[in-house]
Parts: structure tokens; sequence; C-alpha cells
């Protein structure tokens, strides 16, 4: 089937987040447990991901919460250790693909201000054909509205697109928009694809 574009998810395919890892890493495993089996830190993030402010969604849920205030204020300061490192085969993928011509989209769940800082220390954000961030858009994977404002602004028709992501419940929804998809568990799968699809050759898509 023909693909007219690639687009990729960034957490988790071209960059690492691991919330859980860096709060291990700072205050031990069994704090971080209390803190996340007591606060939904995961949907303090999705509301930021909404669009809403990045700094002032972490302060509310810090006040509501003080026994774990400068734990939760972390994901604000720490973020970008959060989100780290660039995973790169990943990134060489989508150099290759747009060296090759291929038109290559972002679509990603993430803030306004935390993807602005990440274009800071990943210049490759930058370098996508188009971007389509959840934060700057109202809305976030896995909802189906997401999905239709990209058809609509790029005009591919849906299943023109192959798309990578993480989460399979991200994926779900593009495939039942007809897209084509990949559950991205690392880039040499993901690779394969690429070569499998005619779109990279072997040596291109290597690591």
């Amino acid at each position: 089937m023909t693909v007219d574009a690639v687009i990729f998810d960034i957490g988790n395919v071209l960059i690492e987040w691991q919330p859980e890892r860096h709060y291990d890493a700072t205050v031990g495993v069994e704090r971080r447990k209390t803190m996340f089996e007591t606060v939904d830190l995961h949907a303090m993030n999705d509301l930021v991901d909404q669009g809403y402010d990045f700094r002032a969604t972490i302060e509310v849920a810090a006040a509501q919460h003080p026994e774990f205030k400068s734990e939760i204020m972390m994901w604000y300061y720490d973020w970008i250790r959060m989100a780290q490192p660039a995973i790169p085969h990943s990134v060489k993928l989508l150099r290759a693909l747009r060296k090759k011509g291929v038109p290559v989209f972002a679509l990603t769940n993430f803030g306004i201000e935390s993807f602005e800082f990440a274009e800071t220390q990943y210049p490759f954000l930058t370098e996508f054909d188009r971007r389509y961030v959840s934060g700057r858009m109202g809305c976030v994977k896995p909802h189906s509205i997401i999905y239709e404002m990209v058809e609509a602004d790029c005009k591919i028709p849906p299943q023109n697109l192959l798309f990578t992501d993480d989460r399979q419940d991200n994926i779900d929804t593009a495939q039942a928009r007809g897209w084509q998809t990949h559950l991205f568990d690392g880039p040499l799968g993901w690779a394969g694809r690429l070569v499998e699809e005619g779109l990279l050759t072997p040596r291109e898509a290597s690591a």
C-alpha cells in the first residue's frame, strides 16, 4: 500500500519518557511508589498535554498534596531529566526518510511550554515537515478528533499515512481511521517496517 507520509510519536519513540525512573533515582523507589499511588501524576500531565499552563498545572497538584509538594514540583523543575535521552537510531530513521524526500510528521501528546523547551535540547524536533502537538491543538491521543485534525490539515488519505506509536490505544484509534500503523517496541522493528514498505534500504535504515 502506498505511503505518502510517515508519522512519528515522540515520547518513547524519539525521546525516552520515563518519569518513574527519574523519581526512583532521586527520591527512591518506595517514596516514588507511594506518591504515584496517591497522586495521579499522569492525569496531571495529561492536562498539560491538552494545553493547560505547564507550571500552573503542576503547582495546583502540589498544593493539593502538600505531603509530596517538593516531589510533584520536580515534574516541572526536572522535566527534561525525565524526557531523556534521545533514541539515536529513531532520529537517524527520521533524517533518512527526509533525505529520501519522504514527508515526515510528528503527532505527539506534548505540552506547549514543554515542547518549546524540548526543541532547545533536541534540535531534531524542528526537522519535521509538519508537527502536530496536542497542547497546541487542544486535544490528545487516543481521542479520534486529533487524528481527524491531522487528516484535515495534511489532506493525505488516511490509508496513505504510516504511523508509529508506543501505545496500543493510540495505534488502535489510528487503525480505526484507516491509517497504516506500527506499534513501536524499539527502533530495530521500526527500521524493519520502513524497509518492508520500500521507504528505506537496509543500509539507510541501519543503526
